[in-house]
This record gives structure tokens, sequence and C-alpha cells, in this order.
């Protein structure tokens, strides 16, 4: 079995990310915090974003009516502080901006330009763009997203003015960080970037000839000794199933030496983890921050029950040292420490879904879990 000693200290040896899911501060989140949007939904059974928060009370208990921009972070803001990742990643599934130009697509999430530092909050290098809600608000909102996270000092990837800047890396010190997006996501067809018109890095499928399209995109901009972490939108938001396609992708752009990070998400919980060649596949990581308490349906997956990643790879030969995951809870639109029942039952998950990769994860005392695979995968 492969894994390592506890997270340490960045060194030049190691390097260590910091990956989650779908992170949504729209709607209830933005309505919260200090700038709040216009509530008024376009919804069919909801018509006012206050409605969520209103839920989330009922089910949960007190939420306050103005939070700092760290507040949402909880107890998550501690986890990094201690780790010190080399890069804080994420998918923001929100539009930022007060466009009026929203897409009819049921629903749509959107946030106050002005709470763009609840980002900041948590000293996230970058955003993944490459998903089913960035043009919620048409490509006037995709502009001013744009804007408000390259003011805030935040790194994108996977939307940009044009295809170019689309499929762009965001780089941090030798990490980049490409994103893109699947159709089976919910991504709307027109929604893919273009030479002449903004949007997002949206693949036309997972056939091989997409990978080879993909890897050569990469191998294009990638510089010796650069981490390649591709993040990929992609798949539905309910069931444990790895889809062939998904896995064949993966393993294609690692065997093309384009990938030493598969960072998958859309699902609304985390799916099983793969190591193949020495590399991470995280096929779904599921949600990290959401407005979702209160809302029936689903509820054996728990998906109120979320992971940080925190991937730390070998800088010479950029293979996979250890993997590391925190268990919260997001309770009252806040990250919580998640108990030592609920940690557990998220080790015992992903040992069920990992078992076809030969992966466990061993339960620490301190309720972190650490991934252990195959000696070779």
């Amino acid at each position: 079995m492969g894994t390592g000693p506890s997270i340490a200290v960045q060194s030049s040896s190691v390097h260590t990310v910091f990956l989650c899911g779908d992170v949504m501060t729209g709607r209830g989140i933005d309505q919260i915090l200090p700038c709040p949007s216009k509530p008024e939904l376009h919804e069919c059974y909801v018509n006012s974003a206050i409605e969520y928060v209103d839920m989330a009370r009922r089910s949960t208990g007190t939420i306050p009516k103005a939070v700092n921009f760290s507040y949402i972070w909880g107890d998550a803001l501690a986890e990094l502080e201690s780790v010190s990742p080399a890069a804080r990643i994420i998918n923001l599934e929100t539009s930022i901006t007060a466009s009026e130009g929203w897409v009819p697509k049921g629903i749509n999430y959107r946030m106050n330009a002005a709470n763009t530092p609840c980002l900041a909050a948590a000293k996230i290098d970058c955003c993944v763009l490459a998903n089913n809600h960035v043009l919620d608000w048409g490509r006037a909102g995709l502009r001013e997203t744009l804007l408000s996270l390259k003011t805030a000092g935040i790194g994108t990837a996977g939307a940009g003015m044009n295809r170019i800047e689309a499929v762009r890396p965001c780089a941090r010190e030798g990490i980049l960080v490409f994103a893109f997006a699947t159709g089976d996501s919910g991504v709307p067809s027109d929604w893919g970037a273009t030479d002449t018109a903004p949007g997002i890095a949206l693949l036309p499928n997972l056939s091989d000839d997409t990978a080879d399209n993909v890897a050569a995109e990469i191998s294009a901009v990638r510089r010796p000794g650069d981490i390649a972490i591709v993040s990929l939108h992609w798949g539905g938001n309910w069931g444990y199933e790895i889809h062939r396609g998904q896995r064949s992708f993966a393993h294609r752009l690692i065997d093309a030496g384009a990938a030493d990070i598969i960072h998958g998400h859309s699902s609304h919980h985390p799916k099983a983890i793969e190591v193949y060649r020495n590399k991470p596949i995280l096929y779904g990581c599921g949600d990290f921050l959401n407005d979702y308490e209160g809302i029936a349906g689903f509820e054996e997956f728990r998906s109120h029950l979320v992971l940080m990643y925190f991937v730390t790879l070998d800088a010479a030969t950029r293979n996979l040292v250890r993997l590391e995951m925190t268990p919260f809870e997001i309770r009252q639109f806040r990250l919580r420490s998640a108990s030592r029942a609920d940690a557990r039952w998220l080790s015992e998950t992903l040992d069920r879904e990992g078992q076809q990769f030969g992966i466990r994860t061993k339960l620490r005392d301190d309720n972190r879990l650490d991934l252990e695979w195959p000696a070779g995968a």
C-alpha cells in the first residue's frame, strides 16, 4: 500500500495542493454576506433567495443575518492555515455579477461582486469556472465574474473572453490548473468559448481524439517540472458509478504525460478515488459549500458531509506521495468539523466505492482520512 506521513510544511521536495468540489456562494449564501444581491429568483417553486435562508434556519438553526466574509469557511480556515498548501483550488459554481440577463435554465446562481472578499478570506488561488452555472447570467455575467476575480487577485481557469483564454491554465509557482467541462454535467451546448465569443472550455465528448487534443494543448504550454492539474466538471449530480468514458479519458491524459492530478467534480457527494500510474484521479469531489440545507431528497448520499482534499506530489517525479482528506459538515451555511460518526461514514463510503481500484482509507484519531493504494498502481 502507498501512503505517507502526515502533511508537513511545504519543502522543495514535495508540493501539496488543496482541492475541493463545488463552491456555491450565490443565492442563500449571498443573502447572508455583507452585500447581498437582489433576492429575486427565476425558479419554478422558489422566487426569493431569502427563502433558502429561511429553509436552512428551520432545518439547522439560527444563521446570522449579516456575517463577515470569513464566516462561511468556518473550521476549514484553521485547516488551511495548518497545512499551508502551495495552491488552493476550488470549483466556483457561481456567477459574480449584477447583470439581469439571466438564462432560463431553472436554477441560476449569482453573488454580488462586493461579496468577492469571501473568496479572498480563504486565500483562494484559483477558481475553476468551467461548469454549468458560471454563465447563469449570460456572457455579461461571465465578463463581470472574470473582472471581479481578477480585481481580487484570484486566478481563473476554464473560462475566458475567447477560447484561447478559456483553455489557458491558471499558473502558480510551477502548478498549472487546466479546466474543462462536459455537456453531461448540465452545460448548455452554446456556452463553449469560441475564437470570438466568451465562454467556457467545453469538451465535445470524452473520446480518445478529445483527450489527445487536450493533452496537446497542455504540452504546448507546460514546462519541465510543472505540475499539471486537469480539473473536469463532468457527469451528473447523484450516483457513485464511474463511467467508462471518464476513466478512459483520465487514463489517456496521464499516459500522455499531460496530467499529474485529475480533479473531477459535479457530483453532489464524494465519489471513488483511483491511483493510476502513481497519479491520483478524483472522480467526484462532491459539494463543498452550498445553501441546500432544508431541501429534501437524496438523503442517502448525505451530501452535507464534505471533504477537503490535500494532495502531495513528489516535486521531482510528480508522483503521488500522500493524499489526506479532512471531513466537514455544512451546517448553517458554514463548514464545521465533522463528528467521529460522520467521518467514519465517509471513510466507509470511500472504501466501498474505491474497492474496484484497490483503494482504502485509514481513519485517524483526529478524524482525518489517509488514502492507501496498491503498490505500483
